[in-house]
C-alpha cells in the first residue's frame, strides 16, 4: 500500500549513536529556580484521563512575548480567566473575560496566540466539535504591559466567530501560530474523531480570512484486521522554523475499530510529516512532492504516498497528539509514544496498557536527511502525553507527566537520554502545559500543572521554572 512508503533516503534508523554528532557544548540540564501559583482552587475533573486546564496539546496554555508571562485557565466557579507577569515576578495578575465553562470536557482548553503587527492577544477556548468561543485584547496590550493596565475593560467581548468568520459548526483544537512577518494563524480540526479535516484561518491585523481545509478524511486504509473509509489526521503540533518553513508531524485515526486487533485498543496508526513553504497554502511530503493545496480539492491522504516517516500498526495504543519542536537548523523532531512490539502486539486496554509498558521515542530528522528514532529509557507510568523543548544548545527535554524531565545532548546524536527531574513535591496530576516560546527568549523552561486531586474538588494550578543551560 502506497501509504506504507518511506522516503527514499529516508530509512529509519534506530540503533544509537546512528545520527550525526555534533561539536561538543553544554550537556542538557535543569535547575529549578522557581514557583508560583497561578490559582489555588482551580476547576478540576478528570475527562478522557485529563484535565481542561492541563491538556499537553494546548497551543498555548502558557506563553511568553516581550518580557512578560501570560497565562489562561478556568476557576473552580468555570469563569476563564488570562493572567501576566513580568518575567521572573512571584505573583500573577488575573482578569476574567466574560466565558464560563459550558461542560465537563477535558477537550475544551483555552488556547492563546499574539499577532505582532497589533500587539494583541487571542484566546480561542471551550470547543469540542461543537461551537467555539473567540475573545482578543485591545490592540497593543502586549507590546506595552508595562504602560497599559490589566483589567477585564482591555479585552472584548466574547464572540461566536472570529470578528464575524463563521468557521465550522464542529470546532475542536484550536492552536495558534505566528507567521515570521507577524501575522497569526489559527489551526482547528473540522469535523469529529475519526472524520475530521484540518484547517487554517489568518488574522493579518485587520481581520481574519478562512484559508480552508488542507487535509482529508476519505480514502481506505487497509490494515491486517479489516478496513477503514474515513479518519481524521491529529497533528502534533504546527510550528515554523527561524527560516520560515512551516512543520507538521501527525498520526492518523481511523473511524472503523475494524483495523484494530481489539476492541480496548485505539485507531491511531503511523507518524507521518508534511511541510509548507509558503505559509501554510501548500504541503509537501518530506521528499519535497506536493500533497495538498490548502482551500483547493487536493488535500493530504491517507492514500498519499512518502507521508509515513515512522509505520506503526493501530495495534499498540499509539498516542495522537504528543508534540514536536524545530532544532536551530530547521531539522524537524517530535515525541511519540506507544506500547513497544516486545510487550506483546495487541493492546487490549489502552490505558491500562500504555500505564503499564508505554515507552516515548525520539523522532527527528538528522543532518543527512534520514529519520531517526531513539527510545528514552523512562518508563510513561501514564496513558498520556510528553512533551519537547529544545535548548539553545539544541539539546533535547522530554517533559512526561507528572512533570519529570528526561534530557539528550545535542553532541550525541539525542542517543544518550537521561533523567533529570523526578517530579518529586509537585503532585501534578498527569500531562503538563510547557511555555514553548520562553526557552529561546531567556533559557528558562516554564512548566504548568495542576495537582492532583479527587473527584471534582478544586485543586492549585503553578508554574514552576526550570534554568537551562546558558
Amino acid at each position: 500500500m502506497r501509504r506504507r512508503t518511506l522516503l527514499a533516503g529516508t530509512a529509519l534508523a534506530t540503533v544509537a549513536g546512528a545520527g550525526t554528532a555534533r561539536a561538543a557544548g553544554p550537556g542538557p540540564s535543569v535547575t529549578r529556580i522557581a514557583r508560583t501559583t497561578l490559582d489555588s482552587r482551580a476547576i478540576y475533573f478528570v475527562s478522557y484521563d485529563g484535565l481542561v486546564n492541563n491538556n499537553s496539546f494546548q497551543k498555548n496554555g502558557l506563553l511568553t512575548h516581550k518580557g512578560h508571562q501570560y497565562a489562561a485557565w478556568y476557576t473552580a466557579d468555570r469563569n476563564a480567566v488570562v493572567a501576566r507577569r513580568a518575567l521572573g515576578a512571584s505573583t500573577w495578575q488575573t482578569v476574567r473575560v466574560g466565558h464560563t465553562l459550558r461542560y465537563d470536557d477535558s477537550h475544551n482548553v483555552i488556547s492563546m496566540g499574539v499577532s505582532r503587527t497589533d500587539g494583541r492577544l487571542h484566546l480561542s477556548m471551550d470547543s469540542h466539535s461543537d461551537g467555539f468561543t473567540y475573545v482578543k485584547s485591545a490592540a497593543g496590550l502586549l507590546d506595552n504591559p508595562t504602560g497599559l493596565s490589566w483589567t477585564a475593560s482591555r479585552f472584548g467581548a466574547p464572540q461566536s466567530t472570529l470578528d464575524g468568520l463563521a468557521l465550522t459548526t464542529q470546532f475542536t483544537y484550536p492552536q495558534f501560530v505566528a507567521t515570521p512577518e507577524g501575522r497569526l494563524q489559527l489551526s482547528y480540526r473540522a469535523g469529529v474523531s475519526g472524520n475530521g479535516r484540518n484547517a487554517l484561518a489568518e488574522y493579518d491585523g485587520t481581520r481574519w480570512t478562512a484559508l480552508g481545509e488542507w487535509t482529508g478524511s476519505t480514502g481506505t486504509y487497509t490494515s491486517e484486521h479489516g478496513s477503514s473509509t474515513a479518519r481524521n489526521m491529529y497533528l502534533h503540533g504546527i510550528d515554523y522554523d527561524r527560516a520560515g518553513r512551516l512543520h507538521a508531524f501527525f498520526t492518523w485515526r481511523e473511524q472503523n475499530s475494524a483495523v484494530m486487533c481489539h476492541s480496548g485498543g485505539i485507531t491511531n496508526h503511523d507518524t507521518g510529516y508534511v511541510y509548507s513553504d509558503d505559509r501554510g497554502r501548500t504541503w509537501r511530503n518530506a521528499a519535497g512532492t506536493v500533497v495538498a493545496v490548502t482551500g483547493g480539492a487536493d488535500k493530504v491522504s491517507v492514500d498519499d504516498a512518502g507521508l509515513v516517516v515512522d509505520p506503526l500498526n493501530p495495534d499498540h495504543s499509539l498516542m495522537n497528539q504528543e508534540s514536536q519542536f524545530t532544532d536551530s537548523a530547521g531539522r524537524p523532531h517530535a515525541i511519540i509514544s506507544y506500547v513497544p512490539g516486545r510487550f506483546g502486539q495487541c493492546t487490549t486496554n489502552y490505558v491500562a496498557d500504555r500505564t503499564a509498558n508505554g515507552r516515548a521515542f525520539h523522532l527527528r530528522r538528522n543532518a543527512s536527511g534520514g529519520w531517526q528514532k531513539t527510545e528514552i529509557p523512562v518508563p510513561l507510568n501514564s496513558s498520556q502525553r510528553t512533551k519537547l523543548i529544545l535548548d539553545r544548545h539544541d539539546n533535547a527535554y522530554a517533559v512526561f507527566p507528572y512533570g519529570r524531565i528526561a534530557g539528550a545532548s545535542a553532541a550525541s546524536g539525542h542517543t544518550d537520554w537521561r533523567l533529570l527531574y523526578d517530579g518529586a513535591g509537585l503532585n501534578a496530576f498527569g500531562e503538563v502545559v510547557v511555555d514553548e516560546t520562553r526557552v529561546a527568549q531567556d533559557g528558562v523552561l516554564s512548566v504548568m500543572y495542576q495537582e492532583r486531586s479527587s473527584g471534582t474538588t478544586p485543586s492549585p494550578l503553578h508554574v514552576v521554572d526550570f534554568r537551562l543551560p546558558a
